[in-house]
């Protein structure tokens, strides 16, 4: 504990000796590469820390306020090699201190953990575009972020071991901004998953099997009046291990996504559909195969005025399908595969009131740019069940005779980013606010906590 407590200490320090400088005008951004990294080599060093602070506790079998401090480390390193070659690697060590009334998991905990390690080939001029194909254990964006995502405010993050092969039009041909990928995968299980040794942020090195696999296409273009249109399949397989029981998923995800981003006096968009189906059970501890049919969709709708402060409104809504019958043989509970969630849902971590499964959700967002280096937003989501007989996924809460009504209640969020030295450190906090709604009031399992609250802050230095 002390470790963690030093090192924050001295990257808080850091991050006042580099406000010195730039007061004096000295600073004018810094990096390892620039200062000592020899040429053909990069090194790039991330470390956060951040505390967090939520009032009343709504996941069954928890009650109380919790806190937690929490501290992610990442180094990456690259080589260049001949041949358009490029050997990388990228270590994470994610620990958490204070925790002593938090229900820690691996999400918050994963010490000291080879988190990418691939090689890397770059062919600029292939068929046109920019052909790019990784092998080895990696991380991945693909798309909106809402199925396939590198983690950015979650303490960990999802990788994968296999093959990422994209194909990216370089606008030298008629393409109109095609852009192709397909990927095979393992998906990498973070330990340790005991609650002891993630107390002690005990280092146990992760693994991948292959009873766990995902793979995915992807096409995305230009098109004329309606912005960008992208086209996926995923397909996640699984099976159990000898300790390691699963849902024995198999499940196919085809989806579409429209978007334009958003410009200065203009509406901006995006509509996001999937499908799943395939097989599934309803638990880990279910042994019955259940056919699997769910379905998700997304809409915003957003303008950005031509004003001081640069304010963007949008509305926002999502439908994510639950389970209608506990007890028959279909499992209509759409799974949101390794997406992030934080961007859109709010704050996770120790908060994550909710994740894409038996959900519907409107909801607005007004954002704005008080100054070339900060940025905020408040937001305001209003959540039901899609299927009240199916559970809040994300609180284990659940009345299975559905008698405890749809609505879980709504949520308030403000958020505040400050670049305070552009490159090297940034500050954040933000707060949400759970209001109660009647299924937390009356569902058999609920803790009834009622409202509860939420706060972090946190403080980012990059090298």
């Amino acid at each position: 504990m002390t470790h963690f407590f030093c090192s924050a200490r001295l990257l808080t320090a850091l991050a006042f000796a580099f406000t010195a400088l730039a007061s004096a005008n000295l600073y004018a951004g810094w990096t390892l590469n620039e200062a000592m990294i020899p040429q053909g080599f990069s090194l790039e060093i991330n470390h956060r820390t951040r505390y967090e602070f939520l009032s009343d506790e709504f996941r069954t079998g928890q009650a109380g306020e919790t806190d937690v401090v929490v501290f992610r480390t990442l180094a990456h390193g690259r080589m260049k090699l001949p041949f358009g070659l490029t050997a990388g690697a990228e270590f994470q060590d994610s620990r958490a201190g204070l925790n002593a009334n938090t229900q820690l998991n691996t999400m918050i905990v994963n010490s000291v953990e080879l988190l990418r390690a691939y090689l890397e080939l770059d062919r600029p001029d292939t068929a046109g575009g920019n052909l790019v194909a990784r092998a080895g254990r990696m991380t991945m964006n693909v798309g909106g972020r809402r199925f396939v995502a590198r983690n950015q405010f979650r303490n960990t993050i999802n990788s994968f071991t296999g093959m990422d092969i994209q194909w990216q039009d370089n606008h030298s041909h008629s393409h109109n901004g095609l852009s192709l990928r397909g990927f095979w995968t393992m998906p990498v299980f973070r330990l340790p998953e005991t609650r002891e040794k993630q107390l002690e942020n005990d280092i146990v090195f992760d693994d991948e099997r292959f009873g766990l696999q995902f793979w995915g296409f992807f096409a995305a273009r230009d098109i004329p009046v309606v912005g960008r249109g992208e086209l996926y399949m995923f397909g996640l397989h699984e099976r159990d291990a000898a300790n390691r029981p699963t849902r024995n998923r198999q499940l196919i995800t085809p989806g579409f996504r429209f978007f334009q981003g958003p410009v200065s006096a203009r509406f901006d968009y995006e509509l996001e559909t999937a499908f799943q189906f395939g097989r599934s059970r309803s638990s880990i501890t279910s042994v019955k195969a259940l056919d699997h049919y769910a379905h998700f969709h997304h809409l915003t709708l957003g303008y950005t005025f031509n004003l001081p402060w640069s304010p963007r409104i949008a509305l926002k809504y999502d439908y994510a399908s639950g389970d209608d019958n506990p007890n028959d043989s279909t499992n209509q509970r759409f799974d949101p595969l390794f997406g992030a969630r934080r961007f859109e849902y709010g704050p996770t971590s120790i908060f994550g009131t909710i994740a894409r499964a038996n959900i519907h959700t409107p909801g607005f967002r007004v954002e704005v740019k008080p100054h070339s280096r900060m940025t905020s937003f408040i937001a305001y989501r209003a959540f039901w069940l899609a299927s009240d007989r199916d559970a809040w996924t994300t609180s284990g809460v659940r009345d299975p005779d559905g008698r405890s009504g749809h609505f879980i209640g709504s949520q308030f969020e403000i958020r505040v980013r400050w670049q305070l030295l552009p490159g090297n450190v940034i500050l954040e906090s933000g707060y949400a606010h759970l209001f109660a709604g009647e299924f937390i009031d009356n569902a058999p399992n609920s803790n009834r906590q009622g409202d509860s609250d939420y706060a972090y802050t946190q403080i980012t230095v990059n090298f």
